[in-house]
């Protein structure tokens, strides 16, 4: 089996927190492989990384990643802009993929991308964290207890300080051109992601934005209604605003006709439960991650790395060394990404719209 041979394009904050989880990964001897390779259009940043991880080939160009010898799989973590030319070129020279999220600007490029990455056959996952999170797939096994009766409806409110600054410090997400869009696209792909894992496919949609600060285009308020296809319907609340002290959070309500479930973590929990009886229970941080580790079947180190929030890369090195496909995978993406278009364009014209055209 291959060992994972990994090379990283974009240092910026994301870029920081991989980088931090592929030497965790490397480190805890749960895979074999190498990182050898940074890249990013500020050298300097691009050396910091370099002493830290060790890496052999430092660049402002991307160009010099994939050339590096022996490179079998590259991480891109840069501006969206950037994502689609990048992953189609490491698709035509066969390197497996990571990608973070949004995958792009548009639904057309996020189809090409899906595209070269499935043609050439190669191994793909996207950033949608959410999909390791330890409270949410603890609540997905919680509400597929029986006794609930049908489901009635879900709120979830995400909102976080525009990451133009603070530790994000990401001004080019007040560019258009480079992100795409605003709160939705950019952040709230995960909260669209985790309604079709935790609610099922989204077949209609109606949304409204609102444009509040100087960056044309750049919305800061998303407000969507979702239908399922299981026929009932949900809510999401998405926001960016300069509370910079608040941290990024989000606060999820479900409702069935005999249970409530409620979080205000998006990672450890804890988790509110109400039943028929009235009586509230209130599952501990610490048991929902036991909960967590029973459910995907860990202990020991891969317990610690997913802790700290480094299982999703432990992951994506382990599929690459086992020539097996990751999850989440950019095909798994598009279904957001189409949600998303539906929204704005539901958004522009004022109107209900379906998520695939007939």
């Amino acid at each position: 089996m291959p060992e994972p041979v990994v090379g990283l394009i974009g240092c910026g904050h994301i870029g920081r927190f991989h980088s931090r989880n592929l030497r965790g990964s490397f480190r805890s001897e749960l895979v074999p492989g190498q990182y050898v390779a940074v890249c990013d259009r500020e050298m300097e940043r691009a050396r910091n990384f370099a002493a830290i991880t060790g890496a052999q080939t430092v660049s402002d160009t991307a160009s010099a990643v994939f050339d590096r010898p022996g490179l079998n799989a590259v991480y891109v973590c840069t501006e969206t802009s950037e994502h689609p030319a990048l992953v189609i070129e490491a698709a035509r020279r066969g390197f497996h993929v990571f990608c973070e999220k949004p995958l792009a600007r548009s639904l057309a490029e996020v189809r090409s991308m899906v595209e070269a990455v499935e043609a050439a056959g190669v191994i793909n996952q996207v950033g949608l964290v959410l999909r390791y999170s330890p409270v949410f797939t603890v609540l997905k096994d919680l509400m597929s207890q029986p006794g609930l009766g049908p489901l009635l409806t879900a709120h979830l409110r995400d909102d976080q300080f525009f990451p133009i600054r603070g530790h994000y410090a990401s001004s080019w997400r007040g560019n258009f051109a480079q992100a795409g869009g605003g709160t939705l696209i950019e952040h709230s792909i995960h909260d669209v992601d985790l309604f079709h894992w935790l609610f099922g496919d989204i077949t209609a949609v109606r949304c409204h934005t609102r444009f509040t600060t100087e960056h044309a285009g750049i919305e800061d308020v998303a407000i969507a209604t979702f239908q399922h296809e299981g026929g009932f319907q949900t809510s999401l609340s998405s926001i960016w605003h300069s509370l910079d002290d608040r941290p990024s959070t989000r606060h999820l309500e479900v409702f069935f006709d005999g249970g409530y479930f409620a979080t205000d973590d998006d990672f450890l929990g804890p988790i509110r439960v109400q039943g028929r009886s009235g009586s509230v229970t209130v599952i501990s941080g610490d048991e929902v991650f036991d909960r967590y580790c029973e459910i995907v079947g860990i202990s020991g180190e891969e317990a610690n790395l997913a802790r700290l929030g480094m299982y999703e890369d432990l992951s994506f090195l382990r599929c690459v060394h086992e020539e097996r496909a990751a999850f989440p995978d950019f095909r798994t993406a598009l279904r957001a990404h189409e949600v998303v278009d539906a929204c704005y364009r539901s958004a522009e014209g004022a109107v209900e719209l379906l998520v695939r055209e007939p």
